[in-house]
């Protein structure tokens, strides 16, 4: 809820510059509650991109949360399916960063996961409604950094998973193939491809380490 707080607050002073009104940016983020495909709308709408364009991108970044379905599926496939169903709207990035830690260690229960992912979507949803009924008092969100809110948050969560030799050369293994990715003018798909060839890589470098050790 602390880092959805301040990035959940520049998407809606963001959003507002953008053109939308606080209730479209509330509504935005209540039925669409995802943060890095919000802000790469609120971008593609202010370079005037169709719908479509929109759309694809965003559905193609969000591809994503498919990873971490499955990713959770060893924990929660005790669930039933109307549970699932009622938690898979919550997984983000960062319910899923919060949530992956502490269910290795105790099993989760609906409650539990439930909790997480509802508190998160208010804080969120919150946050933009307060952005964007301030949007005027505030400014240029760029020159305050507010554009950089999101990749901030993301580093945040990044470091307390460098937990060994493997996670940091899958972290920096991603990084660079993303930025290859991009170079090649594959915006849409470097986050895709770059979870896709360094997971695989973390997997392999995991079996490697155990069969020699």
């Amino acid at each position: 809820m602390l880092g959805y707080i301040p990035i959940g607050f520049a998407y809606g002073v963001l959003a507002r510059q953008a053109g939308l009104s606080v209730t479209q940016a509330t509504a935005m983020s209540l039925a669409v509650y995802a943060g890095s495909s919000q802000f790469i709308a609120i971008a593609m709408l202010t370079s005037g991109s169709s719908p479509l364009a929109i759309i694809s991108t965003t559905f193609l970044v969000n591809l994503r949360h498919l990873l971490f379905s499955v990713s959770l599926v060893t924990y929660l496939r005790r669930f039933s399916i109307p549970a699932l169903a009622a938690l898979s709207f919550g997984i983000t990035d960062e319910t899923y960063a919060a949530g992956i830690g502490r269910y290795s260690q105790e099993e989760p229960r609906f409650p539990m996961v439930l909790s997480l992912h509802l508190a998160s979507y208010l804080s969120w949803a919150i946050a933009s409604l307060a952005g964007a009924s301030v949007s005027s008092i505030v400014g240029n969100a760029s020159n305050l950094g507010f554009d950089f809110a999101l990749p901030a948050m993301f580093i945040a969560l990044l470091i307390p998973q460098l937990k060994n030799r493997i996670t940091i050369i899958v972290a920096l293994s991603s990084a660079l193939i993303s930025l290859g990715v991009l170079m090649t003018g594959w915006s849409s798909w470097n986050i895709i491809i770059a979870t896709l060839v360094s997971a695989t890589l973390g997997v392999l470098l995991d079996k490697w380490t155990k069969r020699n050790s």
